[in-house]
Formats: structure tokens, C-alpha cells, sequence
């Protein structure tokens, strides 16, 4: 009788956990003119966002923000899309953001999670690590790690989330 108790509890537990919406922290962290902003605010406004992790030591990372950039002019009229890149860079390293990105020629928005408040928030560990987030602000997907052709799965995610064929 325990076991069937404990059964059904630990079930009903994890519909209740599955069912909850989850959505991105209202975490502030920093742009590249180190101003601060506050990550929440920029979901959830009718657009479908892609919140990329990367940082500047992480070669698959950058990898997949540049091939993503090969595209993004074209899902952001297709899909309604918007990408915000966090790097995750610390105090040591968050000097060499800017630059890099200037450098890359990147037209995401682009802030720094120096101090992995936001990292701590949404309980993850490793770069790259992309979160995908519905027009209405709940987390839809996420994803860790990088291969060749992964865009085209995001891809497939931002055409099922904007209904486009």
C-alpha cells in the first residue's frame, strides 16, 4: 500500500512539474555599454527569442552564434524572432566581449552575464546552451552543446513556434 502511495505521489508530482509554465527570471545583467537590463523584460513581447550562452573562450559557441548569423536577417522577418546572446564570460574575460562581437559583426543584442546570476537563475552548467522562448514569454526548448547543422534544428523549433511553413 506505501509503494502505491508513494507511486501516485511521486506521478501526480511530476504532472504538476511538467505542467508548470516556465518562463526566464528576472535576472539584471549587463549590455556592452555596461549599462544594466533586465532579461525578463525582453521576452514575452509577441516576438518568439532565442536566448544563446556563449562565451569567448568556447569555440562550438561561437561557432554556432556565427553560423546562426548567416540567417538570422531571414528568421527574424520569417518567424518574428529576435536572439540575444549572454556571454558568460567572468570579471577576467567579460573585457574581451565587446571586441569579439565588433569584431564578428554579430547584429544580436548582446549582454554579459559576468557575475552568473542568470546562469545560477535558470540552473544550468555548460556553454553553448540555448534557450528558446514562445511569443508569450514561456521557456519552449532548450538545448546544450553545438554540432554543424544544429541551426537547422532551431530553425525547425522557430517554424512550428510562428506557425510558418
Amino acid at each position: 500500500m506505501k509503494k502505491i502511495i508513494l507511486s501516485t505521489l511521486f506521478l501526480l508530482t511530476g504532472i504538476i512539474a511538467f505542467c508548470q509554465t516556465q518562463r526566464i527570471p528576472s535576472v539584471t545583467i549587463t549590455d556592452l555599454d555596461g549599462g544594466g537590463t533586465d532579461i525578463s523584460t525582453l521576452v514575452g513581447n509577441g516576438k518568439i527569442t532565442v536566448i544563446d550562452f556563449w562565451a569567448t573562450w568556447c569555440v562550438p559557441c561561437k561557432k554556432e552564434l556565427t553560423n546562426i548569423a548567416e540567417y538570422y536577417d531571414e528568421w527574424q522577418k520569417k518567424y518574428n524572432m529576435q536572439l540575444i546572446a549572454v556571454s558568460i564570460d567572468d570579471s577576467r574575460n567579460a573585457s574581451k566581449v565587446k571586441p569579439y562581437v565588433d569584431g564578428s559583426a554579430w547584429t544580436y543584442k548582446v549582454l554579459i552575464d559576468e557575475n552568473g546570476d542568470l546562469k545560477r537563475a535558470l540552473n544550468f552548467q555548460a556553454v553553448p546552451y540555448v534557450i528558446v522562448v514562445d511569443a508569450d514569454g514561456n521557456i519552449v526548448e532548450t538545448h546544450n552543446g553545438y554540432v554543424d547543422g544544429d541551426e537547422f534544428l532551431l530553425e525547425d523549433t522557430l517554424k512550428k513556434l510562428s506557425g510558418a511553413n
